[in-house]
């Protein structure tokens, strides 16, 4: 990472502070309250040194100086628990509106963006990446700013009693910075690659752990696990790479001050046997201004050893602000973003003209496209796996952004507010998702639902014939990812909430390809016969289910070549009756 976009990271970094700004400025005030008590705290011990030893005063006499001084101690460990409370509300306010924005993001993006990467890097962004912002902005800034402010009020009270002690320390502090500076200048780019390494492992050990099965069967189970071992030795690298860099700058930190202190002390040293007579101001060196100096002298120090601990968290936040900042702030053509809600009152025409379709961020999937799906028709969409068809479904879901026309009766689809057009969807896909807890919250997405029509549609899905076989019926949960269920069992609940749910249009993308036997054709019959009540586009790989369907859109290439009945296409020369003697074949 070169030093420019560790800049401008670090400015990304500082502005997101706005958002734990009270608490920010409450632990930064805490902590120079405790910086006053420090200095009072070392001024008190000087007095009492001086009044004990040098004016022979008695205890009793010294006895408000000793409950000062016990006060101070009791008092800056409730000002360090409340700096720690407040550093890190500071974090977890920034660090939930960063959860935020991008979950926002996420939403407005849709799947066809979550889908592009491993689910492993997403949760990688979402919790390890952001967790890592919290102690740069719990600690490390704020004690950016008292590492500044401290030593000078250090600085301000050591000259008016000895000069030459506060020359000393002014002289040496700058090379504490400097050096750790050096020492620490490759740690944000260790860290950014370890983030990166860290998000394709769980990126890959996620597949692996969904594709176990798969494994077992081809007997990779074995090499498969030697490369997760493999991959995990070298992440493990990549992390002690990263503490030698953190532990050697504290090394470097730890060495200037105690090298700073050791001059201190034998000035002090000299000065009190004879040899030194300079430093004050016509009183002589006196015990008070040893002792005062000497104490004060690794609390001036302090500060820089506290931001030295803390350096590594800033070289953690620079790379996980990487990945973060590249998602934040890229730019997403959006697929929708109107706020208009066309009259569908008699139906619902769908009308592309030199339509493409586009990713994210600009590339070209499909194009160009033109057709005219009619209210109420339903069309089979066919062709070979990559030509586009799922696509074609993703920015009619408001998912993909496009270029060229795509119309709702006479309304741009860019133009139609979001939300008003996903009431308007109902979508079965090849991959059943049930992220609800149980049954009935899966097929109806608030309150109890009518229940005349959930029995209705429980009996077309086929979801009565294991409804009984349920432990708690309706009430039962389906598990994570459905894991009490199997797969027929959750296509058919998928399937349920397809039907129950009021649309326009119904998107079918392969519901029945992982299904097979009685399961995929009480799918299939059920979808048939729901496909006669709104417009609906069937994805299919099945030929020889397409004469139950009105038309035949046959995709290739990212463009239709070819539409109309079955039949009407059987009897004419082209790739539609090519692709069918194909299959017989």
């Amino acid at each position: 990472m070169d030093k420019f976009r560790q800049q401008q990271l670090l400015s990304w970094l500082k502005k997101q502070r706005i958002y734990g700004n009270f608490w920010f400025k409450l632990s930064l005030l805490i902590g120079m309250v405790g910086a006053l008590l420090i200095v009072y705290q070392a001024w008190l011990l000087a007095t009492l040194l001086q009044g004990l030893i040098v004016d022979h005063l008695s205890r009793d006499a010294l006895l408000p100086q000793f409950i000062l001084l016990l006060s101070c101690f009791v008092l800056r460990g409730v000002l360090l628990w409340l700096r720690e409370l407040a550093g890190f509300a500071s974090g977890r306010a920034i660090r939930e509106k960063l959860r935020r924005d991008i979950l926002d993001k996420l939403t407005k993006a849709g799947p066809a963006v979550i889908q592009g990467q491993a689910v492993g890097s997403w949760t990688t962004l979402l919790l390890e990446q952001i967790d890592n912002l919290q102690d740069y902005y719990a600690r490390y800034l704020p004690q950016t700013l008292l590492a500044a402010l401290i030593p000078c009020l250090i600085l301000a009270v050591l000259f008016p009693v000895n000069w030459v002690a506060a020359l000393i320390l002014l002289l040496t502090a700058p090379l504490i910075p400097l050096f750790m500076a050096l020492a620490g200048m490759g740690a944000a780019d260790a860290n950014r690659r370890n983030f990166q390494a860290l998000a394709r492992l769980g990126g890959y050990f996620l597949d692996r752990l969904q594709g176990m099965e798969t494994l077992r069967l081809f007997n990779q189970a074995d090499a498969e696990t030697d490369r997760i071992r493999t991959a995990s030795a070298s992440f493990r690298q990549r992390t002690m790479e990263v503490l030698r860099l953190a532990f050697l700058s504290s090394a470097v930190l730890e060495f200037f001050a105690a090298v700073s202190v050791a001059v201190v002390a034998v000035y002090f040293g000299f000065s009190y046997l004879g040899e030194l007579n300079f430093g004050h101001y016509g009183t002589g060196i006196t015990l008070f201004a040893g002792f005062l100096s000497l104490i004060l002298a690794p609390e001036f120090f302090q500060p820089l050893r506290e931001l030295g601990t803390f350096y590594h968290a800033k070289a953690q936040a620079t790379g996980a602000a990487d990945a973060l900042e590249k998602f934040l702030t890229a730019e997403l053509l959006q697929a929708s973003s109107g706020t208009l809600t066309p009259n569908v009152e008699q139906g619902m025409t769908l009308t592309a003209a030199d339509l493409r379709i586009m990713t994210h961020g600009g590339i070209e999937l499909v194009g160009p496209l033109n057709f005219t799906l009619s209210a109420g028709k339903r069309v089979a969409l066919i062709g070979r796996s990559g030509a586009g068809k799922t696509s074609l479904l993703n920015v009619l879901a408001g998912y993909l952004p496009y270029q060229g026309s795509l119309k709702i009766n006479d309304t741009e689809l860019r133009d139609i507010l979001p939300s008003w057009w996903q009431q308007q969807l109902a979508w079965v896909g090849q991959n059943p998702h049930l992220p609800a807890q149980t049954v009935r919250e899966n097929i109806v997405a608030h309150g109890e639902g009518d229940p005349l029509r959930l029995q209705q549609v429980c009996e077309l899905a086929g979801v009565d014939e294991f409804l009984a076989r349920l432990p708690e019926g309706l009430e039962s949960a389906v598990g994570e990812q459905a894991a009490a269920l199997s797969v027929g069992q959750a296509q058919r609940i998928a399937v349920a909430r397809a039907l129950y749910k009021p649309c326009r249009l119904l998107l079918l993308d392969e519901p029945d390809a992982s299904l097979d036997g009685p399961a995929g054709e009480h799918v299939n019959r059920a979808l048939l016969a729901a496909s006669f009540n709104q417009t609906t586009l069937f994805i299919t790989h099945r030929l020889d289910r397409l004469a139950e369907w009105d038309e035949v859109w046959l995709l290739q290439a990212g463009e239709i070549v070819q539409q109309g009945s079955k039949a009407q296409l059987l009897q004419r020369p082209g790739p539609f009756k090519a692709l069918v003697e194909e299959a017989q074949a």
